[in-house]
Parts: C-alpha cells; structure tokens; sequence
C-alpha cells in the first residue's frame, strides 16, 4: 500500500503544510487540484439520473478538506453533488411565504422578495454573507431544501455560533487573533509561496 504523499515531509513540515494551507488563494488551491483530479465545482443530478456540473465552486474550506483528506490519505473525496429533489431553476414565486422552499438555483441575493421575507424571520437580523452561502448548501448537500422558516431558524443559530471566523478566511483569522496586520499580504505571499513549495516536495517523485 502506497505511503500517503505527506509521509515525505517530517512532521513539523506536515503541521505547518496543514496549517498554511489556508494562505492559499482559490486560484492556486484550483491548480493543484487539477493536478490531481481533485473536484472542487459543484455538480447537480439531473432529473433522469444524470449529472451536470454547474458554474458554481465549492467554498474554499471544502476545497482544502479535499486537499488536506488527499495529502493525508491518498485518496480523492468525491465531488459535491446535489440531488435532483433540492434543485429548481423556476423563478421564485412573486408572493413568497415561510412554507415555502429554498431551492438551490433559486437562491439570489438580488431579489427583493427573498431577502424581505428573511429579514422578516429573522427579526431584521438576515443578512446575505457566508453564514448564509454555507448553510444552504449544507441543507442541499444533505439532500434538502429547507422551507424559508427553517433557512431563517438555522441561520440564526449559525449566526450566534459563529463568533470567530473560519480558518480558511485567513486574513480575517490572522485579525482577529492578532489585531490590525499592515504587512498582510506580504504574509500571504510569503506562507502560500512556502505553502506551494511544500506541496511540490510532497509530490515530488
């Protein structure tokens, strides 16, 4: 059985490999995994059995799983793919209520009616960042489309746990650890720089 690629690397170049990867920015996490036929675009199954890929991406934290699971093990986490039941590309209803669902290709952050109705259950709260993106799609993933009241309670509660930003936002983690960085993105340069050299010696051979 094949060593994991990390093996080559001690174990301090492995934490700090794991650890900076963060650094990283899409354009140079897409790179190595079209490497290694990583999946990182979302893909939908289609009403008679199909799949389709969509235009969409997976939010960086999931590319880095498959990243880190890859690097780790060896193997190729399979793709993100919603099911057929949770996709409607049907433009939302004009007069939208809390019994109704959200639909992956119905989620749009333009539409007033959308956007309302949340404000509304939320007690004015919603608001359209990444709490919102990552919690759709986990509902979806999970093979469901959430009715608007569900979506609403959900974010609230995801909303009120998050209280630190993700890893993955490393400039925002790197704040709120340790204040105003002036030099940042000489920081970003320098660990992705590292970050990449790490990943070649990991595949080196």
């Amino acid at each position: 059985m094949a060593l994991p690629p990390i093996s080559k690397l001690s174990k301090r170049e492995q934490q700090e490999l794991l650890d900076d990867l963060n650094y990283l920015n899409t354009g140079e996490i897409k790179s190595f995994c079209k490497q290694h036929s990583i999946p990182y675009t979302i893909a939908i199954e289609t009403r008679d059995g199909g799949r389709r890929r969509t235009r969409d991406d997976d939010r960086k934290g999931v590319m880095l799983d498959r990243v880190r699971h890859f690097l780790q093990t060896g193997a190729v986490l399979p793709e993100t793919r919603f099911p057929a039941a949770v996709v409607r590309f049907d433009p939302l209803a004009a007069n939208l209520s809390a019994d109704d669902r959200l639909f992956y290709g119905q989620y749009d952050k333009t539409n007033r009616t959308m956007i309302a109705l949340l404000k509304d259950l939320t007690g004015g709260e919603f608001e359209n960042g990444a709490v919102a993106r990552i919690l759709a799609r986990n509902f979806w993933s999970g093979g469901k489309a959430p009715t608007f009241q569900e979506y609403a309670r959900a974010w609230l509660r995801a909303s009120r746990e998050h209280i630190r930003p993700n890893p993955e936002w490393a400039f925002l983690s790197d704040r709120a650890r340790k204040g105003a960085m002036q030099d940042w993105k000489e920081l970003r340069t320098s660990k992705a720089s590292k970050t990449m050299k790490l990943l070649q010696k990991t595949m080196a051979g």
